[in-house]
This record gives structure tokens, sequence and C-alpha cells, in this order.
């Protein structure tokens, strides 16, 4: 176990050496939804209930992560492209060590988001700074592990030139399937109910609840929480599987 975790650790300080190592890609992962953000707020202000800041900050907090698995799925991609991980495959390293090595480096990106939104939107709208947000902070860890589970996955299967446009249908689903744009009413009964299956707009109202008030306990928290960790650890056994499978052989 010592030496498991030793792996772990030593794995993660070099991921987050490479992750620094490439500014741009970390800039637009968080400048762009703050943008977002501040835009959809003074343009659309007061129109709808989505873009009252109490709903909007966690929102784009939500859709902020699906660009994670973008982000994660090119850092894995890359490190595959150089035979960075065919070298690795031949020590003691095993492939949930390389999971959690890339998970726990990508984790801190998703707290400085949750934080710089909701700060954000805290300065633009008082009603943000709530006891709420120091729930909703925590969980947004919760939701990201979802899309970085994702990242890893796609990450293992495709190649750098193929990650992106893969990885936009995990942006896009987030933005079409979360409701954070619209209001779910007036929907297709058969779309709500397949929008409340689906990870993207539970990982929205799991962030977005403590903020805005929570009526009722199950539906407001405990189904989100127990849908958006069901599909993360999921993701995570399925790409846990591909490593190995990759790794024997090589």
């Amino acid at each position: 176990m010592i030496k498991s975790l030793r792996r772990i650790r030593i794995l993660t300080g070099r991921n987050l050496k490479e992750i620094i190592r490439d500014p741009l890609s970390l800039i637009f992962t968080i400048l762009m939804p703050l943008f977002m953000e501040i835009l959809f707020y003074f343009l659309f202000h007061g129109k709808t209930d989505q873009f009252e800041m109490k709903y909007l900050a966690p929102g784009i907090v939500a859709f902020a992560q699906s660009f994670l698995a973008l982000f994660t799925g090119i850092l894995i991609s890359v490190d595959r492209g150089t035979s960075f991980l065919t070298r690795l495959y031949v020590s003691e390293t095993r492939s949930y060590e390389f999971i959690f090595s890339y998970a726990i480096a990508v984790l801190p990106i998703a707290l400085v988001q949750a934080v710089l939104f909701f700060a954000v939107g805290g300065i633009i709208d008082r009603s943000v700074f709530c006891v709420g947000v120091l729930a909703a902070i925590p969980l947004s860890i919760v939701s990201a592990l979802f899309f970085i589970a994702f990242g890893i996955l796609l990450g293992s299967v495709c190649s750098e030139k193929a990650i992106g446009g893969v990885a936009s249908v995990i942006i896009s689903g987030q933005s079409l399937l979360s409701g954070m744009w619209f209001p779910n009413k007036g929907l297709n009964p058969v779309m709500v109910k397949v929008m409340d299956a689906l990870p993207f707009k539970n990982t929205a109202i799991l962030i977005r609840n403590p903020v805005s008030g929570i009526n009722n306990a199950w539906n407001d928290f405990f189904l989100p929480l127990i849908i958006v960790l069901g599909y993360a650890a999921a993701v995570l056994t399925i790409a846990v599987l591909i490593f190995s499978k990759k790794m024997k052989k090589n």
C-alpha cells in the first residue's frame, strides 16, 4: 500500500508539471467559462431564472467541468503519443495508480473553477454568498470526478487528433441536456425523463441546489448525488479495465 501511494504521488507530481507546461489550455479551461458567466448575466439577467446569478454561477461551474474531459483526455493521449505510458507499463505501476494520478492532478483545476466562478458571481450578486456555497464547492469536486473519469477513458482509447471531436460530445451534452440554459417546463416528458437519468442535469442540480435552496432532500440532493457518483464509478471502472488491458498488451 505504501509503495502504491508513493507511485501515485510521484506520477501526480509529474502530471502537475505537464499541466503547468501548457498554460494556454489551462487558461482557456478557466477563463472562457468565466467570460460566459459574466456575459450571459448582463445579456439575459432578468429574463429567465436560468440567468439569475444564483442559478447561472452553479450552472457555469458544471458546464466548465465538461471541459475537464477534453483537458484530461488530451493530457493522456499526448502521453500515449510520446510513448511515456508505454515505458511505464513495464514498471510495477498498476492501472489504477495511473488513473488516480491523472485524476488527482486535474482536480485542483475543478476547485479553482468553482471558487472563482462563485466568487465572481457573488461580487455581481451578493445573494450568491450564502451558507450553501460552502457545500456547493465540495460537491463540485464530486461532479468533476465524472468528467475527469470520462476524460481518462477517452484519452485511453482516442488519439490526440481524435480526442477533440469525441470530447465535444460531452461538452455538448452538458450544454444541451443539463437544463442550465432553458427551463424544463414545456419540454417533452420523455426528454425530461432522459435528462433526469443522465449525469449532465444531475451535476448541475448537485451544485446549484445548495445555493438556490433544497426543498426535497431526496430529489434535490441525494438522488442527484447517487446518480453522479454512479456514473463516475462506472466510467472509472471501465477506464481502469481498459488501462489494464493496454498494459498487458504492451
